[in-house]
């Protein structure tokens, strides 16, 4: 199990670079705006299905993008099987990951109590 286990991290990694380069590079839909970063990619122990979460900076409008992703996955998924030599390609689940913009609200916030803090020294 652990060296399958292994095998699907393996994999994983080089969706999840596999999928940035496309979605970054070759992927024209202008429905899809902003910054598009894959955060991670979780293959099943079938490998039929992979989902691929995506975070989404200074989007005009954060559904639509998820929306155009997830009509483009047909493409992406063509783009990911010619580039990546697997028997099977998985179907691509996008899942909105809004970690980072909870990180950069922390953030925010922390600023805001820090300053205070000196000021009470």
């Amino acid at each position: 199990m652990p060296e399958n286990q292994t095998r699907l991290n393996r994999i994983d990694e080089e969706y999840k670079k596999e999928l940035s380069s496309i979605i970054n590079y070759k992927l024209k839909n202008p429905n899809a705006t902003g910054l598009i970063t894959v955060t991670k990619v979780k293959v099943t122990n079938d490998l039929k299905y992979a989902k691929v979460y995506v975070s989404i900076l200074n989007s005009k409008n954060i559904k639509d993008t998820l929306a155009a992703l997830k009509k483009s996955s047909g493409y992406i998924r063509s783009e990911l099987a010619r580039n990546i030599n697997l028997r099977n390609t998985p179907e691509l689940i996008f899942e909105l990951d809004d970690s980072l913009e909870y990180g950069a609200k922390i953030d925010t916030i922390l600023k805001e109590i820090m300053p205070k803090k000196e000021e009470d020294k």
